[in-house]
């Protein structure tokens, strides 16, 4: 069996596996997010995990991480499983984020983990821009989770999905 991705969408899942590879996509695309060191954890078709750390990057004056610093990394976990369904049409598909809803339970002093659990839901929205050839919205749902397991942050974040007019 040949182990060389075919599809984009194999492309994609090994370009963001590899450590040097998503940094490079990072600093291409959003290097805010390679400078705060925002990193993939996991992924796969339905879900992706990414972290944030604490640091003097990310910090505010309240010894917490800077909210726009989780919600960086709160709309890369729901972004990356949104690109990846993208990458899986033969179309062309734009997305962009059109809101953004947060609620935040705690400081958050350490790793952040963000947990996206809603890549179906996704794959949806971004099957249906591309069947029906009409702009599909989904709102996704993240959790900011620490060390000790307590929530930290919840985002939800809504993207729109527009097959591409050639």
């Amino acid at each position: 069996m040949n182990s060389f991705p075919t599809t984009p969408k194999e492309r994609f899942l090994r370009m963001i596996s590899r450590g040097w590879s998503f940094s490079f996509f990072l600093l291409r695309f959003m290097p805010s997010a390679l400078f705060a060191g925002v990193r993939i954890r996991g992924l796969g078709d339905e879900e992706c995990m990414v972290s944030v750390p604490y640091s003097w990057f990310t910090r505010n004056p309240f010894r917490s991480t800077y909210f726009a610093c989780l919600a960086m990394a709160g709309e890369i976990s729901t972004g990356i499983l949104a690109m990846l369904h993208v990458r899986d049409t033969d179309r062309a598909v734009s997305m962009l984020v059109t809101a953004m809803e947060s609620k935040f339970h705690k400081k958050a002093r350490g790793v952040t983990r963000f947990i996206c659990k809603d890549g179906r839901l996704l794959q949806a929205a971004v099957q249906y821009a591309v069947n029906r050839g009409q702009p599909q919205t989904c709102k996704a749902y993240t959790v900011g989770i620490d060390a000790s397991g307590d929530c930290v942050a919840e985002f939800w974040i809504t993207w729109s999905f527009k097959q591409k007019q050639h």
